[in-house]
C-alpha cells in the first residue's frame, strides 16, 4: 500500500481502500505529499488525542470509542454493502425435500415390483391387449424417470438490488452497470398488431436502468412499411411516456396494460400533480392509438404500385422476399430527447436483406442478424431478447439479471439468465394449461439446481461471448485427446474443435491489446511454437464470423463497447453489410455460433449447445414477474402452438444435435441435465403409446376382456402402493414448489390432450419433413367468436388435429354404455369386472374433458357438454331402471304355474 501511495497517479485508484490502513502505517507514509491523505491522518490523530484525554480525565483503563463522522459512516456502510453478495442460493428445506426424494425412490422400487408382476402374469385370453398395455406402461415409466430425476435438487435464488447499486452506481462516479442490447422480433404486422409491438418497445425504453446503457433493436423480418411507420410514431410518443414513467415510478411501463389495470392507481402516489398528468398522458396515448390504428386500416389493402414513403420514393420492402437491408436509428445519443430534455435510449429499426435463392432461417436468422448489427453499433456485453408480444412488467428486471451476470464469482460461467414466462388474458380456470405453471415453477427450479434452466425463446439475458461459441473462462481447454475422441463431441470434428480452442486462447491473449494489430500473430511473444501454430489467422476468423473486420474485433471485447479504431461514420455502412443475405455463407453462423439452425424450436438447441461447452444458466424468479405476454386461449390455436413445439423436438431428435449422442466429448454436460434435454426431445413420441393406452379401456368394455388377470392379495397391494406413490409424489411436489393442485390437474389433462393430438401429428410430420423432405401444413378454418370477455376461448377452429381426441372420446363413451348394457344382461356377477374397465374409461374421459368443452363451444351461454353428459347418464340410468322395474310387483313363479293349471282351456 505504501508503494502504491507513493505514486500520486495512483491516489484516485486506492482512495476507497485508505480506511483499512492503521494509524501507525499512516504516520509512516505522511511524507507522501497527498493533501487528502494528510487531512485524513490529522483527523485520526486528533481523535486519538481526544481519546487519551478523555480516558485520563475519567481514570478509565479502556479508551472510550471515538465518534465517527457521518462521511466516514457513509463510506463504511458503502464498503460493507460492496462486500455483500449480489445473489444467494436458497436451498429447499430438508423437511420438504427429504420426504420427496424418499417417495421417488419408493415409487421406483414399486414400479420394479409392479412390472415384475405384470410381465410374469400374462392374460392368455387377451394376450394382444396385455402385451400392448405392458409396452405402453414401460414407456410411461421411462418418461417419468426422464421427467422426475432432473427435479432431484430444486433451488430458489434471491437477489440484492441495493448491493448492486452500491457496487456499480456510486455517487459522484460514472455508472459501471453493464450495457444491455434488447432484441424485439416481429414478422407480419397484420398478425402481430403494431400496438402490441409498440407496447413492448415502450416498456423497454422506460426501464429503470441507466439510459446510456440501453439500446433497443427491432427486427422487422417482413420489411413492412406499417412496422416502420408505427415505430416512428412510437419513438415520438416515447418522448412523453418515458419521463412520465420515471417521474412517478409506475408499473408496468407498457401503456396499454398500465391504463387497463383494475386497481387503485393512486396507491403509494403522493405528488398532487400525478392525477392531472396521468389524465393528460392517457389522452395522449389514446390519440397515439388512433394514429397507429389508422395506419393499420390503410395497410389492409396494398396499392398496386406498392407503398411509397413521405418523400415520394418507393418503399424498399415492397417485395418482402427480395429487398435490401434497412437500418434506421430513431433515438439515441444524437436523436431526439424527451420532453424534459433528457437523453433517451437508443432505438434502432432493422430489416435484414432478403434475396431469392438464399436460406433465411426464420426467427433464428433474424436474431443472428441483430447480434451482428448490435455488435457493430453498440456491442453491449449482454443481450436480452423478447418476443414482440412480451412486454417488460418489472422495470427492475434487468437489474435482477445483472445481480448474477455482473457477480465476479457467479457470472463468469453464466451463459444466460432465464426468466419465467407469465401471461395476461387467460381465463381463470386456465382450461388448456396456457400458463405452464408446472413447467416454469417446478421443472425449471429443478434444472437450476443442476446446470441451469433450458432457454425458452424469450425473456432471456445472454452473455454475448457465449453466443459467439466461446467456452466459459473458468473451464479448462479440452485436451487434444478429448477434442479428437469422436464425432459425438461438442464440436463434431477435430479441425473445428482445434479452431474453437485456438479462438479461446487467442481471445484471452489479445483482449488486453485491442488497439494493437490484433491479427498480427508474430507480435505474440508469450506462446511457444506449438501454441502459436494453434492460433487462428485472420482468414480463420473470417471463416468463423464472416467478412467484417469491425465485427471480428468486437467479438474479442469481453466487456463490450465499440472499438476505438473504427471510424464512427462507417458504422452504419458496416451494419448494412453484416445483415446482407450472403454474409453467413461458408461461416459458422447457425452451426456453432449465434442462434443454432436446424429446428423450429431454435431456443432449446441454442441453449443446449452452450451448456455442452461448459456454460451454466441461471433461473431468476423475482416477486413481480419480469415479463408478461399473450397466449392463445382457444383450443385449436393452443394445439397448433404445441404442435410447433413438438415438431421442433422431433427435428432435434432426428438431427446430429440429438442429446442422446451429441456433446459427450469433454464431459461438460452433467448427466441429469442431459436427461432433461433427452426428455425435451422424446416427449412427442409418448403420443403413440398414449393413444394405444387410451383405446384399451373402450376395447375391453366392448369385447368383455381385460388386461389384468384376477387380482391376488399381493397384486392388490402393488396396485394400491403404486397409486399411493403417484399421489404422494404429486402432493410433496406441490409442497416444495408452491404450485396449486388445480394447476397440476390442468397440466395433467393437457398432457393427455396434447399427447393424443398435436404430439402425434408432430411425430409424423417430423419424419416426413426430415426423411422425405415433405413439409405438411395443417389448415385452420375459424368460426366467429362472441363479443365477450374471453370470447376467443369459445371459438372453434376445425382442423385435422382435433380428429384423434374426438375419436377417443366417442369410442370410450360408447364403451361405457356398452359395458353397462352387458353387465345388466349378465347379472350381478358381471359388475365386479366392469368396475375396473369403467374406471380406466372414465380416466380417459376426465382427462379429455377440457377438450370436449372446447369442442362443443358455447351456445346460448349454456355449454353443450351438459347435454352430452345428460344423454350419457340418461342412457345408463334408463338401462338400470328397466332392469330393476321398481313399480312392477314381484310374483312368485310357482303361484303363476298353479293358477295356469287350474284353468280349463
Amino acid at each position: 500500500m505504501a508503494a502504491h501511495l507513493s505514486d500520486p497517479q495512483d491516489v484516485g485508484i486506492h482512495a476507497r481502500h485508505v480506511s483499512t490502513v492503521s494509524t501507525i502505517d499512516s504516520e509512516m507514509n505522511d511524507e507522501s505529499g497527498n493533501p487528502i491523505w494528510k487531512n485524513r491522518v490529522e483527523s485520526w490523530k486528533d481523535k486519538k488525542n481526544n481519546k487519551k484525554k478523555k480516558g485520563a480525565k475519567n481514570n478509565k483503563t479502556e479508551q472510550a470509542p471515538a465518534e465517527i463522522p457521518p462521511e466516514q459512516q457513509m463510506e463504511d456502510k458503502q464498503e460493507a454493502l460492496m462486500q455483500q453478495p449480489l445473489s444467494e442460493i436458497v436451498p429447499m428445506s430438508r423437511n420438504k425435500l427429504t420426504p420427496y426424494r424418499a417417495v421417488i425412490i419408493m415409487r421406483l422400487v414399486i414400479l420394479g415390483l409392479f412390472f415384475h408382476y405384470r410381465i410374469t402374469n400374462p392374460v392368455d385370453s387377451a394376450f394382444g391387449l396385455w402385451l400392448t398395455s405392458v409396452i405402453c406402461e414401460i414407456w410411461f415409466a421411462f418418461s417419468w424417470v426422464l421427467d422426475q430425476f432432473p427435479k432431484w435438487s430444486p433451488i430458489n435464488r434471491v437477489t440484492y438490488l441495493d448491493t448492486l447499486s452500491a457496487r456499480f452506481e456510486r455517487p459522484g462516479e460514472p455508472c459501471e452497470l453493464a450495457p444491455v442490447d434488447f432484441f424485439v422480433s416481429t414478422v407480419d404486422p397484420l398478425k402481430e398488431p403494431p400496438l402490441i409491438t409498440a407496447n413492448t418497445v415502450l416498456s423497454i425504453l422506460a426501464l429503470d436502468y441507466p439510459v446510456e446503457k440501453v439500446s433497443c433493436y427491432v427486427s422487422d423480418d417482413g420489411a413492412a412499411m406499417l412496422s416502420f411507420e408505427s415505430l416512428a410514431e412510437t419513438a415520438e410518443f416515447a418522448r412523453k411516456w418515458v419521463p412520465f414513467c420515471k417521474k412517478y415510478s409506475i408499473e408496468p411501463r407498457a401503456p396499454e396494460f398500465y391504463f387497463s389495470q383494475k386497481i387503485d392507481y393512486l396507491k403509494d402516489k403522493v405528488q398532487p400533480s400525478f392525477v392531472k398528468e396521468r389524465r393528460a398522458m392517457k389522452r395522449d396515448y389514446e390519440e397515439y392509438k388512433i394514429r397507429v390504428n389508422a395506419m393499420v386500416a390503410r395497410a389492409q389493402k396494398t396499392p398496386e404500385e406498392g407503398w411509397t414513403m413521405q418523400d415520394g420514393t418507393p418503399w424498399p420492402g415492397n417485395n418482402t422476399r427480395d429487398h435490401p437491408g434497412m437500418i434506421q436509428v430513431f433515438l439515441g445519443n444524437t436523436g431526439a430527447r424527451d420532453t424534459d430534455g433528457n437523453e433517451l435510449p437508443r432505438l434502432v429499426y432493422v430489416s435484414r436483406e432478403k434475396r431469392p435463392g438464399y436460406q433465411h432461417h426464420k426467427k433464428a436468422g433474424a436474431e443472428n442478424a441483430l447480434v451482428r448489427v448490435s455488435a457493430v453499433l453498440t456491442n453491449a456485453p449482454y443481450i436480452l431478447n423478447l418476443d414482440c408480444d412480451h412486454y417488460v412488467n418489472n422495470s427492475k428486471a434487468v437489474r435482477e439479471a445483472m445481480c448474477f451476470l455482473m457477480d465476479p464469482q457467479v457470472g463468469r460461467d453464466v451463459c444466460y439468465v432465464q426468466f419465467p414466462q407469465r401471461f395476461d388474458g387467460i381465463d381463470k380456470s386456465d382450461r388448456y394449461a396456457n400458463r405452464n405453471v408446472v413447467f416454469f415453477d417446478v421443472n425449471m427450479k429443478g434444472l437450476d439446481g443442476i446446470q441451469g434452466p433450458v432457454y425458452v425463446g424469450t425473456g432471456c439475458v445472454f452473455n454475448r461471448q457465449a453466443l459467439y461459441g466461446y467456452g466459459p473462462p473458468s473451464m479448462p481447454t479440452l485436451t487434444k485427446s478429448s477434442s479428437s475422441s469422436s464425432s459425438c463431441s461438442c464440436c463434431p470434428t477435430k479441425k473445428k474443435k482445434a479452431e474453437l480452442d485456438a479462438t479461446e486462447v487467442y481471445k484471452d491473449a489479445k483482449r488486453e491489446e485491442l488497439n494493437a494489430a490484433i491479427f498480427n500473430l508474430h507480435e505474440i511473444d508469450n506462446y511457444d511454437e506449438y501454441e502459436r501454430s494453434m492460433l487462428m489467422s485472420q482468414r480463420s476468423f473470417e471463416k468463423t464470423f464472416g467478412l467484417s473486420s469491425v465485427f471480428i474485433e468486437s467479438t474479442l471485447m469481453e466487456n463490450g463497447g465499440v472499438p476505438e479504431s473504427v471510424n464512427s461514420s462507417a458504422l452504419i455502412k458496416e451494419a448494412i453489410h453484416v445483415i446482407s443475405c450472403s454474409y453467413e455463407e461458408k461461416t459458422e453462423w447457425g452451426k456453432e455460433i449465434g442462434w443454432i439452425y436446424g429446428s423450429v424450436t431454435e431456443d432449446i438447441l441454442t441453449g443446449f449447445k452452450m451448456q455442452c461447452r461448459g456454460w451454466r444458466s441461471i433461473y431468476c424468479m423475482p416477486l413481480r414477474p419480469a415479463f408478461k405476454g399473450s397466449a392463445p386461449i382457444n383450443l385449436s390455436d393452443r394445439l397448433h402452438q404445441v404442435l410447433r413445439w413438438a415438431l421442433g423436438s422431433v427435428e432435434i431428435f432426428l438431427s446430429r444435435h440429438c442429446p442422446l449422442w451429441y456433446g459427450f466429448g469433454g464431459g461438460r454436460l452433467k448427466w441429469l441435465q442431459r436427461l432433461a434435454y433427452i426428455n425435451t426431445i422424446v416427449y412427442p413420441f409418448t403420443s403413440l403409446p398414449l393413444i394405444a393406452y387410451c383405446l384399451i379401456p373402450a376395447i375391453c368394455l366392448l369385447t368383455g376382456k381385460f388386461i389384468i388377470p384376477t387380482l391376488s392379495n399381493l397384486a392388490s397391494v402393488l396396485f394400491l402402493g403404486l397409486f399411493m406413490s403417484i399421489i404422494l409424489t404429486a402432493v410433496l411436489e406441490l409442497r416444495w414448489s408452491g404450485v396449486g393442485i388445480e394447476d397440476l390437474w390442468r397440466n395433467e389433462q393437457f398432457w393427455v390432450i396434447g399427447g393424443v393430438s398435436a404430439h402425434l401429428f408432430a411425430v409424423f410430420q417430423g419424419f416426413l419433413k426430415m426423411l422425405a423432405g415433405i413439409d405438411t401444413n395443417f389448415t385452420v378454418t375459424a368460426k366467429a367468436a362472441e363479443d365477450a370477455e374471453f370470447g376467443e376461448l369459445y371459438m372453434v377452429k376445425w382442423t385435422t388435429v382435433l380428429i384423434p381426441p374426438t375419436t377417443l372420446l366417442i369410442v370410450n363413451i360408447v364403451g361405457v354404455v356398452a359395458g353397462f348394457s352387458d353387465a345388466l344382461n349378465k347379472g350381478y356377477e358381471a359388475w365386479g369386472p366392469l368396475f375396473g374397465k369403467v374406471f380406466f374409461a372414465f380416466w380417459v374421459i376426465l382427462h379429455l374433458y377440457p377438450f370436449l368443452k372446447g369442442l362443443m363451444g358455447r351456445q346460448n351461454r349454456t355449454p353443450t357438454i351438459v347435454v352430452l353428459w345428460s344423454v350419457l347418464l340418461a342412457s345408463v340410468f334408463s338401462l338400470v331402471w328397466v332392469k330393476i322395474n321398481p313399480f312392477v310387483n314381484k310374483v312368485d313363479p310357482m303361484e303363476i304355474a298353479g293358477t295356469c293349471s287350474s284353468i280349463d282351456c
